[in-house]
This record gives C-alpha cells, structure tokens and sequence, in this order.
C-alpha cells in the first residue's frame, strides 16, 4: 500500500499539470492573459500551420496577370512605395512580414472576421517578425511574435500574454479594395507574387462560402442582430470611442461622404460603393488608419460601439 503522503504528492503533481496545460494553446502560455482564457479557441492549425510570409517577392502591376479587376487587394502606401497585397494569396499566409525602405511593417488578413490590418512591426525600437498562431479571441487571429512569443489580437492591437502583455502596436492607413480601384489610383504599384516560396492554389478561395453565409465558424463573446453578420463596416476609433460605418447605410449617401465627428474630432468618411471601399481623413485631410470589418466582429470587440446611420 503506498504511503499517504505519496499519494498526496501525485495527487498534487497531477493538478498542477492539469493546470498548466489547461494555461497552454497551441505551445502559448496564456497565464494571466488580457482576455479570458475560456475564450481563446484553436483554429485546427497549429502554431505556424498557416505560413506566414516572411520573405515577400513583388511583381509590377504589369506582370500581375494572375489578379482581375474585381479580386480584393490590401493596399498600403508609405514612404513613397505603393503595395498591394491579394486577398487571394492572404487567404492562405494571413502574415507578410514586410519593410517599407528601412521600416519595418506587418500586414494582416483574419479570413473570418474580414478584417485586413497593418502595423508598424517594431516595439521599443526593435522590429518583430510575427508568425500565425492558430488561435482565435472573438473569431478573430491571434498573431504572435517570435521574438518572445508574445500573444496579439489582431483587432485590439495588442499584446494579450506573454512578455510585451499590453503593449499596444501603431496601425498604418490601408485601403482594403479591388485590384482595379488600386492599380487606377497607384499605376507604379507592386504586387505581392504568387511565387511565395510555399505551394498553395492561390486560384481558389476556401472561404467563399463563409462570407455568403450567415453563419460563423467559432464562438464570439457578444452579437447583434441588427446587420447580418458579415456585412462590411468601416470601424473607426478616436481617443477610445468607437464606431462603425456599415457599407449599407453609406451606400445610401448621396456622394458617399461623410462629416462626422467622433471623440471631440471631426472626421470625413468617402465610400465607393462601386468599389465597396472606404476611407477615412481628419480635419486636416490626412488619411487614418480605419478598419473594414464583419459586422460582427466589429460588435464582438466594440459593443459600446456608436453606429452611423444614414438620414
């Protein structure tokens, strides 16, 4: 018979595993994460099972023969140099780690909440390389960094677990169009190339009939039905205050452009509704950062948010 304090020992050792790894996804401590635990779902993939693009390769957008007009691009501009990154290529990686002349910026694509996002890719000084974790927070990705295997939610812009823990990133302006709108505003622009070093069928998208459903593929903590699901909004934040701009309500603007005001700021939004586009500029006219998003989860992250509806 084994001795009770040998049995207390196993008893003791087994919960503590049981707890560590109930604090562990996919490799990830989440130990005294920003967001609930309970709410961090596996995607399928694991760590990296979704490549992300470190190594990007460019073609011009005259031997960008693989995209048509109507194909869904991100596009940044920055430091005088125009990008555009296909949806259809974005589908499969989520992450290109990229550099815009010396600095270093991320751009990121969430299939499931729609929502296409760049940062600056440096803290403190010191650039980070992020990698796809195969987790999920509201149904949107959970990048990480591979510099200290830091947690950040896409949306939040922030670091959820792990050493940069509430370390908030700098989104950059990006227009979330179609190629044709894209290519007309920045002729000389480049265009992220198929040849990404990974085999992928970049002719097909696996998420097709999840935009055109209204059904979601994880659990969010919040919803509302007052647009379906996946209808598209631009989301805008101004000094914590947030709102959203659903592409139904802007299509009923005469012009497609708005003034409004948001956190004590005046602000312009201009849709196209030709080519479900928005873009956002200050009192100044400088283009912001905005994102365009799932109805959903924009609400999942921001259900205080106020929402523009048209007169």
């Amino acid at each position: 018979m084994k001795h009770p304090r040998t049995i207390f020992l196993a008893v003791v050792l087994l919960f503590v595993a049981a707890t560590a790894s109930a604090q562990t996804r996919n490799g990830f401590d989440l130990a005294g994460a920003l967001v609930p635990m309970s709410q961090i779902e596996s995607g399928g993939p694991p760590k990296d099972g979704i490549p992300a693009i470190d190594q990007p390769r460019f073609v011009t957008a005259d031997n960008a023969h693989f995209l048509h007009a109507d194909d869904r691009v991100l596009g940044v501009e920055r430091n005088g140099i125009a990008k555009a990154y296909p949806v259809r290529i974005l589908n499969w990686h989520e992450i290109v780690n990229d550099t815009f002349g010396t600095e270093p910026i991320v751009v990121t694509f969430c299939p499931l909440c729609g929502t296409g996002i760049a940062y600056v890719s440096r803290v403190d000084g010191k650039p980070l390389d992020f990698g796809v974790s195969g987790l999920l927070y509201n149904s949107d990705a959970l990048l990480y960094d591979r510099q200290t295997q830091s947690l950040w939610s896409q949306i939040l812009a922030e670091a959820v677990s792990g050493p940069l823990k509430g370390t908030r990133l700098t989104a950059v302006a990006l227009a979330h169009t179609s190629w044709d709108d894209w290519r007309h505003r920045h002729p000389d622009t480049l265009v992220l190339s198929t040849d990404t070093g990974f085999v992928g069928d970049y002719t097909r998208d696996p998420y097709a009939s999840y935009v055109h459903s209204r059904t979601l593929m994880f659990p969010v903590a919040r919803r509302s039905g007052r647009y379906p699901p996946k209808e598209p909004v631009i989301g805008i934040e101004v000094d914590g205050k947030f709102k959203a701009y659903p592409f139904a309500e802007l299509a009923r603007v005469k012009g497609g452009e708005v003034t409004d005001t948001l956190g004590g700021k005046t602000l312009t939004i201009r849709y196209d509704s030709a080519q479900r586009t928005g873009t956002v500029f200050d009192a100044q006219g400088r283009e912001i950062p905005s994102i365009t998003a799932f109805w959903f989860a924009w609400y999942a992250f921001h259900h205080d948010t106020e929402v523009f509806e048209a007169k």
